[in-house]
Formats: C-alpha cells, sequence, structure tokens
C-alpha cells in the first residue's frame, strides 16, 4: 500500500530537471502549464450549460474553469491548513511545506483541468452522449 505522502513528487516525467530550483516550484509550473494549453484555451468557444437563475449570464467554460480553480485553490490552502493543525507531529519539514505552500495550487492546477477533453455542452453533454450509445 502506497502512502499519501509518497504521491507528492517534484519530479515530472519527460521534463530534465535543471539542477538548480527557480523561483516556481513544479506545482506552479503545472498550473502554468495548463494556463498555455491549447486545449485550455480552445474551452472559450464553448458554453458553459446551466440553468440560469435571474441575473446571471451565460458564460463560456473557459470562465467557468478559472472560477472553479479559485475557489480550488481557497479550498486547498483550508485543507492543507487543517493537516497541518491536525497532523503536525507526523509531518515531515517537505510535508508540512507542501501543505502550506503547494497543495493549493495542486488543487487549482486540477480544477483548470477538469473540463478539457469533456463533449459539447459540458457534464450534461456526457450524460446525454453516454445515453445514445
Amino acid at each position: 500500500m502506497q502512502h499519501w505522502g509518497e504521491c507528492i513528487s517534484y519530479r515530472r516525467y519527460g521534463y530534465q530537471a535543471s539542477g538548480t530550483p527557480g523561483m516556481r516550484s513544479e506545482f506552479t509550473r503545472d498550473y502554468d502549464r495548463i494556463i498555455f494549453l491549447s486545449a485550455f484555451r480552445r474551452l472559450q468557444n464553448k458554453t458553459q450549460v446551466f440553468p440560469l437563475p435571474g441575473n446571471v449570464f451565460v458564460h463560456n467554460r473557459l470562465t467557468h474553469s478559472l472560477e472553479v480553480a479559485s475557489v480550488g485553490r481557497s479550498l486547498g490552502s483550508l485543507v492543507g491548513q487543517s493537516l497541518i493543525d491536525h497532523h503536525h507531529a507526523t509531518f515531515t519539514e517537505d510535508q508540512k511545506a507542501f501543505y502550506t505552500y503547494e497543495l493549493s495550487g495542486v488543487v487549482a492546477s486540477a480544477c483548470l483541468a477538469h473540463d478539457l477533453g469533456n463533449p459539447a455542452f459540458g457534464h450534461s453533454g456526457e450524460k446525454s452522449h453516454f445515453t445514445l450509445f
């Protein structure tokens, strides 16, 4: 069984480490890689479909993904701090640093990428697509 702490790695497959740590961590670079993906930018051409209450306007999936990433970053910060508060004595200094400074970016990156590759009309489109086939 693999421990959760072993899932955290600054090593990236397909990228040669420069040997000297830069100003940005690998987790920050992951977030930036997603932002610059052409697949991510194509989300601006897809409408986010959901029931519209009152004064809410229709927006695209790019905007939706950025909003979700913003919420995810905040939740990641809260969860990281909570983990440190409850398990402070059992964490190494590297783990404490990860949960303090990096977890929020990891969650934000996952949130940014959550709609990449989805069919038209978002999650509703997934349901109708699989119903047809």
